[in-house]
């Protein structure tokens, strides 16, 4: 089911229950919102104590008012069910809804989230609402959109998830000695004789069963992807046929989003960047992957749920946003692909762990504050450029990210245990197809390659059955293929593959992986180019980490080690394959090293962003389309105004003056008919 509107998406998380005594504060609330620009809040998220004071006793009056009353201001409603955190009444009568943590001790009341999925009370007492919210407030007019559950996360090692996990790994394996080989149980004399005797990873018990972690993190995910799904289904029998979304979270690394965006309608996430804390074009950069792996997720256009307008509460340094990065970081998220930009929150709440968070009307509550200024400004915005809500981005350059593969990898002890540096050696690659003006989609081993030209394997440490199959396929048919050290090395239960490696990739590679070096953090390398090398590559760049060391089977020699007793050895290299090329990056190379070789091999390629001349480093450029015109959209995330490369096509500009130069923070948009 696709969720459409007209318009591009503004608001934001609101909790009008902290302030029902207060109906002057409502009011104002309504009329601020509409004056910004917002037309769309999320109602209800929290509100469950709220909404059921007591067991079987229901309250949607208060909601039904404002939901009534923001429609007639032209404000819909994101419509939430509330399963995020559970009243008290529930836990005192029923406290095997509490979470048991791995060391088998049931939390108290308290926090958010601390609830068992599989728990049938807690399943019981969140179909009843959710159906009633079906039936009685989801039939209004103004609601949109429903928001299943926040931020789902964590997980219950209580009796009733032990019995799941069993069962879960039952199914699985069928057999126990069946999972004793594919686990190698051997190891430490580990074999289990029947699947009762399995226990969830402790601490306190058995963590050195590398399998067996990573099969209670896929049973986290199947256990949570059935809650939702259980969710949405209450909704579904209140009557409701309205789409769904669950807002995910920037890079979370306890759910594999690919698996949890399957029972979801449209894609949404809560992204907090610390703007500042690093130059702003890496901090762009970073916001930008994890938009680009939402929008992936399901393939479609996403929506920004949650940003916070000025200073969050929880990060280690709280600090301001400066002037133009409320608007910037806005317009970010509808480059990459979203239907709206939301905030946490609307209001900030008078007491408890959030008052301090940055909302778009502060306990001051006027108008005329800095914050709520952008936050009008950035509604402006959004209604002059609404014609780009439901286009597109399309993208000719994908890399692989993987959650069982990064799960496998981070828990393999070795080759270095005081960092692996996986997720900076990704944005390396993402960042070197950025600075060429691409769109890039970030996918796992289950999606088709066959719209790609460009396909980077950063450290994908695990190969899927078949997954090497599929590479195989795209290299032969004229794909190109980047791939890097640390790759095809063990299989879907993390068990080593024998016989070489990368595992069913030497011959399309070209190379075999003999050994792995793994440096000191005060340790480094250098990268020398092969004389005349076909990239044209000239510098010499640093590494460090980890370094590679192959041994040549067809493939050519582009760079080589400058040091230590592997010096001479290739640590650059290409081989044709059927009509394709492939890539080996043998060691982890410093930043400028992936921009002038993505570059190179994007030139090699054909493939273009499509614009003339250099795009500047600190210069954002992102294509949506649809199937009559194409946008381009520029945003300048450095310290002065750059010049804007154009496309070689006529424009004309939809946001921006289009001058030669873009200021900092500044937007600008073209927009191009296809002929």
């Amino acid at each position: 089911m696709d969720f459409r509107t007209d318009k591009l998406l503004h608001g934001g998380d609101y909790n009008p229950e902290q302030w029902l005594k207060r109906p002057d504060i409502l009011e104002k609330d309504i009329e601020m919102l509409s004056e910004s620009g917002c037309n769309v809040v999320s109602l209800g998220i929290f509100s469950w104590a709220t909404l059921e004071p007591e067991e079987g006793v229901f309250n949607f009056g208060w909601l039904q008012g404002i939901i009534d009353k923001l429609y007639k201001s032209g404000i819909y409603t994101i419509l939430a069910t509330p399963s995020g955190a559970r009243p008290k009444w529930m836990a005192d009568k029923y406290p095997e809804v509490l979470r048991v943590d791995e060391t088998r001790h049931r939390n108290l009341f308290g926090f958010r989230h601390n609830h068992c999925y599989t728990s049938p009370v807690y399943r019981e007492k969140v179909h009843i609402i959710n159906k009633k919210l079906a039936e009685e407030v989801a039939t209004h007019p103004g609601v949109i959109l429903w928001h299943i559950s926040n931020e789902y996360g964590g997980e219950c090692h209580c009796p009733l998830c032990q019995d799941a996990f069993r069962k879960w790994l039952k199914e699985k394996y069928q057999t126990i000695e069946n999972l004793n080989d594919q686990w190698c149980t051997t190891f430490w004399s580990h074999n289990y004789n029947s699947f009762d005797q399995i226990e969830s990873p402790s601490r306190i018990g058995e963590t050195q069963l590398h399998a067996l972690n990573l099969d209670w993190k896929r049973f986290v995910t199947h256990q949570t992807a059935d809650f939702l799904h259980h969710e949405i289904q209450a909704v579904r029998d209140g009557g409701s046929n309205l789409p769904t979304t669950a807002n995910l979270m920037y890079h979370y690394k306890g759910l594999d989003y690919f698996k949890i965006a399957k029972e979801i309608d449209i894609v949404s996430w809560d992204t907090y960047p610390t703007w500042h804390k690093e130059d702003a074009i890496d901090t762009a950069d970073d916001n930008g992957l994890y938009h680009d792996l939402m929008r992936s997720l399901k393939g479609k256009p996403f929506i920004q749920m949650e940003s916070c307008p000025a200073a969050t509460n929880w990060q280690g340094v709280s600090k301001l946003k400066k002037p133009g990065v409320l608007f910037a970081q806005s317009m970010e998220a509808i480059a990459h692909g979203s239907e709206g930009a939301l905030y946490f929150q609307i209001r900030q709440s008078r007491g408890a762990s959030e008052k301090f968070h940055g909302a778009v009307i502060d306990h001051y509550g006027g108008k005329d504050t800095r914050v709520f200024k952008e936050v009008s400004e950035t509604g402006e915005a959004l209604k002059k450029i609404k014609e780009l809500a439901g286009t597109v981005v399309n993208s000719k350059a994908a890399i692989i990210y993987d959650w069982d593969s990064q799960w496998a990898m981070e828990d393999s002890q070795g080759p270095r245990n005081k960092g692996l540096h996986y997720m900076e050696a990704l944005r390396k690659f993402y960042r070197g197809f950025r600075r060429q003006g691409l769109n890039v989609d970030l996918i796992d081993m289950t999606c088709d390659l066959d719209k790609y030209k460009i396909l980077a394997l950063p450290m994908v440490y695990m190969f899927k059955k078949g997954f090497a199959e599929k590479v195989r396929a795209f290299v032969e048919n004229g794909g190109y293929l980047i791939t890097s050290y640390w790759s095809g090395i063990v299989d879907d239960t993390d068990r080593c593959y024998l016989e070489g490696t990368p595992h069913g990739l030497m011959d399309v590679l070209g190379i075999r992986s003999t050994e792995l070096d793994a440096l000191y953090d005060w340790e480094e390398n250098r990268l020398i180019p092969v004389q005349n090398n076909e990239l044209g590559l000239d510098r010499t760049y640093t590494c460090k980490y980890l370094c590679d060391l192959v041994e040549l089977r067809g493939a050519r020699s582009l760079m080589t080690y400058g040091e230590d007793f592997y010096k001479g050895y290739s640590c650059l290299t290409v081989n044709e394959y059927g009509k394709g090329k492939a890539w080996y990056v043998a060691a982890d190379a410093e930043r400028d090293f992936y921009d002038d070789f993505i570059g190179k091999v994007v030139a090699d390629s054909g493939i273009s962003c499509g614009v003339k001349g250099e795009i500047p480093d600190t210069l954002e450029i992102t294509v949506r389309k649809n199937d009559d015109v194409k946008y381009y959209i520029y945003q300048n995330f450095g310290t002065e105004a750059v010049e804007l490369p154009l496309p070689e096509e006529d424009v004309e500009w939809i946001y921006g003056t289009g001058e030669d130069k873009l200021k900092v923070y500044g937007l600008a948009i073209a927009k191009i008919k296809i002929v």
